[in-house]
């Protein structure tokens, strides 16, 4: 049985680079106010995140910056790329097509 935190294949990329599209964090802050942002609802796991961030960095739409936190530590700040801009108004727009027809299927099925 699945969760409600349970994302839907694909949905986590959208999820970062829309985070990402407000200025450069790194990964925790990332997980963190998707969480927030979510009502605690979603909570993205380490081990789903920065495979994620990896793979989105690779294909160019995210870019990364080491550099000290506000606690001092030093940590990889990803912010979005030109492409990745471009990438975030693509996922957009196909999740509203994907939640559109879904919200058909449940109240007219």
């Amino acid at each position: 049985m699945s969760r409600p935190s349970d994302l839907i294949q694909g949905t986590l990329d959208l999820l970062i680079l829309k985070t990402l599209s407000t200025g450069a964090v790194h990964g925790w802050a990332i997980a963190k106010r998707i969480q927030q942002v979510s009502n605690e609802v979603l909570q993205v796991q380490q081990g789903s995140l920065y495979p994620a961030l990896h793979r989105l960095e690779q294909q160019g739409w995210i870019e990364s910056e080491t550099k000290p936190t506000e606690s001092g530590r030093v940590a990889k700040f990803y912010s979005l790329t030109k492409a990745g801009k471009k990438q975030l108004a693509h996922e957009l727009n196909e999740w509203d097509r994907l939640s559109a027809a879904v919200q058909l299927v449940v109240k007219h099925a």
